[in-house]
């Protein structure tokens, strides 16, 4: 099995942006936003190749299972599509990006991560992870031919996690403003006379709740991390 049996299709290096800068339950979707850049020029498949045969493909000649970031610029380029329904095994598992060195190569989670994938559904793919293997039978994957690339460096990298010292603070003024001031708001002009000192611990609690709540359907927008030289910046 050689690799002229299939059609590629030639991607030059540069940049993409991959991730979701929302962090709602609902809308949000796995991050955090962030710029790619690779420098290399490789080949991709134009289709995605049935499991077992890309196995064997990789086996036998120079070609690898592509990887998340390199699947995105050639997606961003329409190089590559696909017409039939189903699920594209990409080389990355990971359960968010924090860590990931942005120079096109895999993004390797903690053991036991979830494999990234792409879900093709008439003529257009979204992103999904796995948590389980899918059979052989069932699963696409699509090979890359690179060229020469040095991936030794690590540069450039996310932060190893988030700020979780921001995130408490935006969570805090989030529960401030839109639950706990409106609770004592409302009890103001609508309670009965006393409730207020009466039930001021049920009135914080009550929006200190509705406050963490609409984190399943609202959180603002999350910085993307953009490259500066050797370093990821995160740019609101």
């Amino acid at each position: 099995m050689t690799e002229d049996q299939f059609e590629w299709s030639d991607v030059e290096p540069g940049s993409v942006t991959i991730g979701s800068d929302r962090r709602s339950v609902i809308f949000g979707g796995m991050g955090p936003r962030h710029q790619v850049h690779i420098r290399y020029n490789f080949r991709i498949s134009k289709t995605p190749i049935e499991a077992k045969q890309a196995s064997r493909i990789i086996r036998e000649t120079s070609a690898e299972k592509a990887s998340e970031s390199e699947w995105e610029l050639a997606h961003s380029r329409g190089l590559i599509s696909e017409e039939e329904e189903g699920v594209e095994l990409l080389a990355d598992s990971a359960r968010n990006y924090w860590g990931k060195v942005c120079d096109g190569s895999p993004h390797f989670g903690d053991k036991g991560s979830p494999k990234i994938s792409r879900q093709w559904q008439r003529g257009k793919a979204k992103t999904t992870i796995l948590f389980s293997d899918m059979p052989d039978s069932e699963a696409k994957v699509r090979l890359v031919i690179r060229d020469e690339c040095d991936w030794d460096g690590g540069k450039p990298s996310l932060p190893s996690k988030a700020d979780s010292s921001r995130i408490l603070l935006e969570e805090a003024l989030i529960s401030l403003f839109f639950g706990i001031i409106p609770s004592f708001v409302w009890a103001y002009f609508n309670a009965s006379p006393g409730y207020i000192m009466e039930g001021w611990l049920n009135l914080l609690f009550g929006g200190i709740f509705f406050g963490v709540f609409t984190i399943i359907f609202w959180r603002p927008k999350q910085p993307t991390w953009k490259i500066e030289g050797d370093k990821m910046v995160r740019k609101i």
